[in-house]
């Protein structure tokens, strides 16, 4: 297995505090995807097949992004990430907990659904700029590009596995045990964190300590702005994220609503999404060549047009087959991206940097998702995947453009200078000029 793995990801395994912290993210993953299906089952089945609360149930989710994401990165920065995140994650635990308690004794309804996806959402909107900026903390910066490759594909795996567990599970117990699963599978990240060990040899610095001083978000603002490296992909991801990544409510309408298959049939249908995305992010941890921005224009233009591919096949199988390659080019998009963000980030700066990219990753996911369940009841649910997929291939275009016309007059926008991998050469962070654009 060592000889297939390039060098940045055999070195990252070599850490002992981010091989305990990725096994235990991945066991909690599992869990949460299993969570994620049975819940798009649970309303689908208690409003009888409205693929409106389906994408009202998602917005709902992913709401506190929207008006939190910004204060989860200067939280992320300004308080040890570890103690952050043994408080978010007890949260989320206690969520699926209660979630499970509801629907084993049948008192579970769309409002109480409705509110623990908002929960929920909340604790994720702290947790996520913390959980993605600690794994940059657990390793050194040559290591660095394996432990964010290797932290993408513990992210597919866990997708791949979770939706297939999910519909074996519901199809054999019932939807309420998915749930307590869940709450569960969060005891192997808090004991992760726990067990972490800040003073082994191998541990950065920057795990034993705290930032002293203020955060804001207009910090990181600013550094985007000034950083093309960084500007790309939050732009591109912006309109990507919200209207073609929205294959947790679409997958599931077009199970139901065209296949008319059951809890086992849309759990196939993840699981091709999820292992077409697992052998993309192994591929893309694996060929060891450096992100580019011109890498993620040309992921994204096949992205999109698979997923409008997608809209069109006739038939289950075809579907299926089809969802495999779409879910390998969706996540070479979200990879390449987040890598790129992850590597060209200022230290101090980078848990708000990924607040601002995941706030448009995700944030945009309250406008999308209801959109993509009106469309589907206007149109069908076929249709909610063409939209996505023009959508995609439009921005691709347009950003591609924009940035190729740009520095063809000379201005600061140019193409991301590639990220070497072995070892890394450090980047150094950009001055932020004071002075209003276009002084010189």
């Amino acid at each position: 297995m060592s000889a297939v793995l390039h060098p940045p990801v055999k070195h990252a395994l070599a850490v002992r505090n981010f091989r305990r912290y990725l096994l235990a993210q991945l066991v909690s993953n599992i869990g949460t995807w299993m969570q994620r299906a049975a819940q798009d089952l649970l309303v689908l089945h208690t409003t009888g097949d409205s693929g409106a609360a389906v994408g009202t149930v998602t917005a709902l989710q992913f709401l506190p992004q929207t008006l939190l994401g910004l204060s989860g990165g200067v939280l992320a920065d300004r308080y040890p990430k570890r103690r952050t995140l043994l408080l978010t994650q007890t949260a989320m635990a206690a969520q699926s907990l209660l979630l499970g308690l509801l629907t084993m004794t049948g008192a579970v309804n769309l409002p109480s659904l409705y509110a623990l996806a908002l929960a929920l959402g909340t604790a994720t909107a702290v947790d996520g700029p913390a959980r993605n900026a600690f794994v940059c903390e657990l390793v050194s910066r040559e290591r660095m590009a394996g432990a964010v490759s290797l932290n993408a594909a513990q992210f597919n795996v866990a997708r791949a596995i979770g939706p297939a567990l999910a519909g074996l599970t519901i199809a054999s117990l019932g939807t309420g045990p998915v749930f307590l699963l869940n709450a569960v599978s969060y005891l192997a990240v808090l004991h992760g964190l726990l067990t972490i060990r800040t003073d082994a040899p191998d541990a950065p610095d920057a795990l034993a300590r705290a930032r002293p001083g203020r955060t804001r978000a207009r910090e990181a603002l600013r550094h985007i702005a000034t950083t093309p490296e960084l500007l790309l992909p939050i732009s591109l991801v912006a309109l990507v994220g919200t209207f073609g990544l929205n294959f947790q409510v679409t997958v599931s309408l077009v199970a139901i609503t065209v296949f008319h298959t059951g809890a086992a049939g849309f759990g196939y249908l993840s699981a091709a999404y999820a292992l077409g995305s697992l052998f993309g992010a192994i591929c893309w941890a694996g060929h060891g060549k450096p992100p580019t921005g011109r890498r993620l224009i040309s992921a994204t233009i096949g992205f999109g047009a698979l997923e409008v591919a997608q809209g069109l096949m006739p038939g289950y199988v075809s579907f299926l087959l089809l969802l495999f390659v779409t879910g390998c080019a969706a996540v070479t998009v979200t990879t390449t991206a987040n890598t790129l963000v992850q590597l060209r980030a200022d230290p101090s700066l980078r848990g708000r940097v990924l607040s601002v990219y995941f706030l448009v990753l995700l944030g945009g996911t309250p406008v999308g998702a209801p959109l993509v369940g009106l469309v589907s009841d206007a149109l069908g649910a076929r249709f909610t995947l063409i939209l996505g997929g023009v959508v995609s291939l439009i921005t691709a275009l347009a950003l591609s453009g924009l940035f190729a016309s740009r520095a063809r007059r000379g201005t600061r926008v140019t193409e991301p200078t590639p990220v070497t991998s072995s070892p890394l050469v450090p980047v150094r962070p950009r001055r932020l000029s004071s002075r209003p654009p276009g002084e010189t």
